[in-house]
């Protein structure tokens, strides 16, 4: 009996005024006591990965999105940390540092404009299998399943964007790579010096633009994976009812 007012209670929906939410919500119960389909599963999931990927982009790619928020703020790799534990034999070395991390920053933001698309391969190539591990996963699931295949070709994609916004005129007409160059170029001709070997200090050798990419992505995935617990966790973002469907009846398994 149950399923033959269901089709009848939805097909009513088309007929009522906006106004009418009690009948609605009638139907919207009765059709949520279907079983989930498999293919409501892969596009609920592909929906939700589409919403939190395009929401982390536009939260990095916002000026400030990677500089001000400590968890994804990119600083020195860590071979740099003999410049920054020695500041005081550059003049001016501090404010230096400053500027070239909020270069570094700024180049990040830039380049997280173009993230977003890069996931559509993978989120359209998403199997029946697929959809439900991730449902019934961890609650990053979807988004290690979006990392493990997109990671090589989401940095070969993402590198020429670093590269190109590393190279561009950001912050008072100097590029990050040209900050770079200067703050290693002033390091390493004291670490060569006479005073330098004096004082043991190495020389900095360290391929920026490679280690930017990597702590960019790692940015991107981690506002990634905390759109995704939104979803998994919270009613209110689940903005679809496709969404509130798939994870809402996972909620309701746990």
């Amino acid at each position: 009996m149950k399923t033959r007012i269901i089709p009848i209670l939805l097909s009513l929906l088309l007929f009522i005024p906006a106004g009418c939410d009690e009948l609605k919500q009638i139907a919207q119960q009765a059709d949520s006591g279907r079983p989930l389909t498999q293919q409501e599963v892969v596009r609920g999931l592909r929906q939700a990965l589409v919403i939190g990927s395009d929401s982390a982009a536009s939260i990095l790619s916002a000026t400030d999105g990677y500089y001000r928020d400590e968890m994804v703020r990119i600083m020195l790799p860590p071979e740099a940390e003999i410049i920054t534990n020695n500041l005081s034999y550059l003049p001016g070395g501090e404010q230096l540092v400053e500027d070239l991390i909020l270069r570094i920053n700024r180049a990040a933001e830039e380049a997280a404009r173009e993230a977003a698309p890069v996931f559509a391969g993978a989120i359209a190539g998403m199997s029946i299998q697929d959809g439900f591990e991730i449902l019934r996963g961890d609650r990053d699931a979807a988004t290690q399943y979006l990392k493990d295949r997109t990671w090589e070709e989401l940095y070969g994609l993402y590198q020429p964007k670093i590269r190109q916004s590393m190279d561009r005129a950001i912050v008072g007409d100097v590029s990050a790579t040209e900050a770079w160059n200067t703050l290693t170029s002033q390091w390493n001709r004291l670490a060569s010096s006479t005073a330098g070997r004096i004082a043991n200090l190495e020389a900095v050798d360290t391929e920026l633009e490679s280690y930017l990419t990597s702590r960019a992505l790692d940015g991107l995935f981690l506002k990634l994976a905390e759109e995704e617990a939104r979803i998994r966790t919270r009613p209110e973002a689940r903005v679809t009812a496709l969404l509130e469907r798939v994870f809402g009846s996972a909620a309701a398994n746990e």
